[in-house]
């Protein structure tokens, strides 16, 4: 694909002047300097002059780039597949989300028993500006109730509602500080638990974006007369979450006090004495959930000895004497555990691509292999409940690969048959690619793998790669459907995504593995992931290209400043930058407990190896760079982006008209969630620079 600039690419690059402060400080004894301090603060006036001067030469650039509207144009087809989710069954009623090829946000559906469908719920509807995302739903147990929280402008301050499913009558809310908070419906609908925020008038300045508590809520009465039922005395930076048995009779509680899951589980008898008592505690060190299946066993799914995770038994009324019922495998993860009509479903990933087992429940034994879609990823897995009188037999998961967008099937355990349930309702034609996960040796030897997409099974002739990961927090990523992917490979491009560290693709281990003192390891597999492609004749130095996001961000902005020589471009996304300082922006301590932390003269060190704002030299060719940032983040604050863009754009002696250094910025969007427009937008400026700088023609 071929298409001429609307203007051509400016011939020489004046960044905005940006003081460069001789602030030195002196930490544990070590001096650190922090030139762009004064960039933190969005109040300075001299800030916001820095960032629109910026947003002018971002896109001067990228409105100059040849291919855009073309690219555009193919990005929103691949996208009209649309997508739809597994269904949550309350009282043969089948509740799930659905976005169709036209529609910017997924809707929540519900199908009746007799299969006729209506939309209940519609964000675009609600604000037809599209600031407005979906950030969960909980329909009551009989399902004639509808828990829903949204947030607006990307901020992800959820604010929970509810609704009469059959007259859409508005019942309750806003019920404001509800941000990342489960709804456990109990019998009747008339309450439920959930999380909420204590409120921030009452807590100290740095404090105010935390202390989360359980409370007990009854449909339409004031929120702050609710009963408060867990979290006081714990740590302020507990998440928590809650989940009622399907008799309503267990309250289950998680908790860990930071991202990094050190899992706390309690459980209380809603018929007896309701006190919640203790399974499993923070200090085992373990990630763990729990829950009471319908047989009236409680099951814990954990890693505790066990870094693979296993499958434990107990009985809910003695949660300390529980007992291993399915083990752990040496070379898969225990990622899920359902409850079958008296058999356990069981999730495994093996090396990051799904399967499902099942077992008998009473036994642990292993029955069978249940057939799967292809080899991909499963995205959620769901049951009938009990007031619904039929396909007890039944599971749905949800689906998806490298060319199937996300789609729903279903398992019957009395035909022992998989079938497709519901395809994503859009119909698009997708580029013929190849597939693969290639093994390689990291710097210190250790095995670790990767997918390759691409037009060629192997390769033809060196070509523009787009390299991706992740590597923290335990989080996985396996084959998916992804329009940004498919629209690079069908222009020439070759498409990779490491495995990396820091990942939780080989279990917990893996993931020690890649965080505090040993996160090197993370950017080493990601270098070797670079040279084995470039070493095999799949790409060059000049034409490899990288990209992340958030600990992503954090991965190729330590890729670029430990291996400028590798990268020929780099798109880093809602980045961490200053590990130095991250703890003091937004939800930054949260994450000590996987990076380190600077107050600790050790965690300094390790934080300091690496940091990708205190590694930039001066006199060094760097890579092309586009830092993407958005205002609302609540997560990552943007000035991480905003000092290390205007340290680049200082030390680096790459010609600026070739190699540019450039920001860009959005309003009124977040971390997480956004629509589609939002998306394709942001996915045409990444690409089209990266293809701009590794000489793909789009």
């Amino acid at each position: 694909m071929t298409e001429a600039p609307s203007t051509p690419l400016p011939a020489t690059i004046a960044y905005p002047v940006a003081e460069r402060l001789n602030l030195v400080e002196r930490i544990h004894d070590r001096e650190v300097a922090d030139p762009y301090r004064w960039l933190e603060d969005t109040a300075d006036p001299r800030t916001e002059a820095w960032s629109q001067a910026q947003d002018g030469l971002t896109r001067s650039w990228l409105d100059a780039m040849p291919g855009r509207e073309r690219l555009g144009a193919r990005l929103k087809e691949l996208m009209r597949t649309g997508s739809v989710s597994t269904p949550t069954w309350r009282a043969g009623r089948a509740f799930f989300t659905r976005r169709g090829p036209e529609q910017d946000h997924p809707v929540v559906v519900l199908r009746e028993s007799d299969g006729t469908e209506r939309v209940l719920l519609d964000v675009s509807v609600l604000d037809p500006s599209g600031r407005t995302t979906l950030d969960s739903w909980s329909p009551s147990l009989e399902g004639t109730r509808l828990a829903y929280q949204v947030s607006i402008g990307g901020d992800e301050h959820s604010l929970l509602h509810v609704v009469d499913v059959d007259s859409g009558e508005h019942l309750d809310g806003p019920i404001d500080r509800c941000r990342y908070s489960p709804v456990a419906w109990l019998p009747g609908g008339e309450e439920f638990y959930y999380v909420r925020q204590v409120d921030p008038a009452l807590l100290p300045e740095d404090e105010k974006l935390f202390h989360r508590r359980v409370w007990r809520h009854r449909v339409g009465t004031n929120p702050d007369t609710d009963l408060n039922v867990h979290g006081e005395g714990l740590g302020h930076t507990y998440y928590y979450g809650v989940k009622l048995s399907h008799d309503g009779r267990w309250l289950l509680v998680n908790g860990s006090p930071s991202t990094t899951r050190h899992d706390s589980v309690w459980i209380a008898d809603l018929h007896g004495d309701g006190e919640l008592r203790p399974v499993i505690l923070t200090e085992a060190g373990a990630r763990s959930e729990a829950f009471v299946a319908r047989d009236g066993k409680l099951y814990l799914h954990t890693s505790l000895d066990a870094p693979r995770f296993r499958v434990c038994v107990a009985d809910p009324a003695n949660p300390a004497e529980w007992t291993e019922l399915i083990g752990e495998e040496s070379d898969s993860v225990l990622d899920g555990v359902r409850w079958l009509d008296g058999d356990l479903v069981v999730l495994r990933t093996r090396h990051a691509v799904s399967e499902l087992h099942l077992h008998d429940a009473a036994t642990g034994a292993h029955r069978q292999v249940i057939p799967m879609p292809g080899t991909g990823s499963l995205h959620g897995m769901s049951v009938v409940d009990s007031l619904t009188g039929h396909d007890q037999d039944t599971l749905w998961f949800g689906w998806t690969d490298f060319v199937t967008p996300a789609s729903v099937f279903r398992y019957s355990s009395a035909t022992g048959r998989t079938e497709l349930h519901e395809a994503a309702p859009g119909r698009v034609e997708l580029p013929a690619v190849t597939t693969q996960q290639i093994a390689y040796p990291s710097k210190d030897g250790t095995t670790v793998r990767m997918f390759v997409v691409s037009g060629e099974q192997k390769p033809d002739l060196p070509r523009p790669a787009l390299l991706t990961g992740y590597g923290g927090f335990a989080i996985g990523r396996g084959p998916g459907y992804s329009a940004t992917t498919l629209a690079w490979v069908e222009a020439g491009g070759v498409w990779v995504h490491v495995s990396l560290r820091g990942g939780d693709e080989e279990g917990e281990e893996w993931h020690v593995d890649g965080m505090r003192q040993h996160k090197q390891n993370v950017f080493d597999d990601f270098h070797a992931a670079a040279e084995h492609l470039v070493r095999n004749g799949w790409t060059t130095p000049q034409q490899l290209s990288i990209m992340g996001g958030s600990n992503g961000g954090l991965l190729v902005g330590a890729a670029l400043t430990q291996r400028p020589d590798l990268y020929a471009a780099v798109v880093c996304s809602a980045p961490l930058l200053d590990m130095v300082r991250y703890e003091k922006f937004l939800l930054g301590r949260l994450w000590a407990d996987e990076y380190g932390s600077a107050s600790v003269p050790e965690e300094l060190d390790w934080l300091l190896s690496y940091s990708p704002y205190h590694r930039v030299e001066a006199d060094v060719e760097y890579p092309s760079v586009l830092f993407t940032v958005f205002e609302s983040d609540s997560r990552v604050d943007p000035n991480h982006a905003r000092k290390m863009c205007a340290a680049l754009q200082h030390a680096s002696t790459s010609d600026p008209a070739k190699h540019p250094v450039l920001i860009r910025r959005e309003t009124e969007v977040g971390h997480a969630g956004r629509s589609v427009s939002r998306t394709v937008a942001l996915a045409v400026d990444q690409l089209t620079f990266l293809a701009n700088a590794t000489g793909m023609e789009l």
